[in-house]
């Protein structure tokens, strides 16, 4: 049994993932980066909400984009995506064999 355990253990530190590249990631970021925006701006504007009958738009725009951001961020690292290294050498010997145009 404990055999098995190590097999897992080792497949799991072989497993390459996309990490940074993960487009989660990258969308993440980008809401995350507007969500803070929204909410500096929400907060340090003079506009007390005259607009929007007093419901400060900008603040929860950006509490929602910033949550919305942490779901993406969070879902990234729990389930990465997990690249597979023999497709990838296949298609670069394929790639290698193909002629040049």
């Amino acid at each position: 049994m404990s055999a098995n355990l190590d097999d897992n253990d080792t497949d799991r530190r072989r497993r390459h993932t996309a990490g940074a590249f993960d487009i989660r990631n990258v969308i993440g970021a980008l809401l995350g980066i507007y969500g803070v925006v929204l909410l500096v701006l929400g907060v340090v504007s003079d506009d007390s909400g005259e607009q929007t009958g007093d419901l400060h738009a900008n603040v929860w725009a950006g509490i929602v984009l910033v949550v919305v951001a942490v779901v993406f961020i969070g879902w990234a690292r729990v389930r990465p995506t997990v690249v597979d290294e023999e497709a990838v050498a296949d298609k670069r010997a394929d790639d290698k064999d193909a002629p040049s145009t």
